[in-house]
């Protein structure tokens, strides 16, 4: 499913070049849930913006479904990062004068031509427990409600990916465990293949697959 080859992302610094990602390999089976763990500053942040196409590598190669995603054009990367791959970031990253409702249903907005958009928005936010919330500005909800947003934004394009950094960050233990809870079930449910960016070891050990990675590098 995803296929990290001789992954590295290299950074100009004004004390000379940082080497953030070293020659990482590693696989992903379809349907797989997977974490990727280290320190802060290990580099799998960079790491994770390389695999979903929004950070060119400086060397190596990512493969999405068969696709070498770098060898694609800059329009083309973008057509299938928005219907194959779904991003939930650390942070919520609503926009804040859009209802729940609307940013829920945005990827398809921007892709054009979905004339179904605010059903499937709707429909998915009522699976993550957000079907009294549509009208809701992001300022009117809790941390917690935010990222049901943004799981449901991420999942309305129907990606075979799903990566999620840091998700539950700022989160309190029980509403950790409730977003935890819920991207486990669209991994077993919708057959989605999850990937978790976290230093969270308790977190990572709910996974079928870790992958650690130390100073840019993987950890045998």
């Amino acid at each position: 499913m995803l296929s990290c080859r001789a992954l590295a992302k290299r950074y100009a610094t004004d004390r000379g070049p940082v080497e953030a990602v070293r020659g990482v390999d590693f696989e992903v089976a379809a349907g797989r849930y997977a974490a990727i763990i280290g320190r802060s500053g290990s580099g799998k942040s960079s790491l994770m913006a390389m695999m979903g196409g929004l950070s060119r590598p400086t060397s190596g190669q990512v493969v999405i479904e068969g696709t070498d995603i770098w060898a694609l054009s800059g329009s083309a990367l973008a057509r299938f990062r928005s219907r194959r791959v779904g991003y939930v970031f650390q942070f919520a990253s609503l926009l804040p004068t859009l209802r729940a409702l609307d940013n829920a249903a945005l990827p398809l907005l921007l892709d054009g031509g979905h004339a179904d958009a605010y059903d499937r928005a709707a429909a998915l936010l009522e699976e993550v427990g957000l079907g009294a919330h549509l009208d809701a500005f992001p300022a009117e909800m809790s941390a917690g409600e935010q990222r049901r947003v943004v799981i449901a934004r991420a999942l309305v394009s129907e990606p075979a990916l799903l990566l999620a950094d840091e998700p539950t960050s700022d989160l309190d233990e029980q509403t950790e465990r409730e977003i935890m809870a819920l991207l486990d079930r669209v991994n077993r449910e919708r057959g989605t293949t999850l990937i978790l960016v976290t230093h969270n070891l308790a977190l990572a050990a709910q996974a079928q697959q870790v992958v650690q990675i130390a100073d840019g590098a993987m950890v045998p």
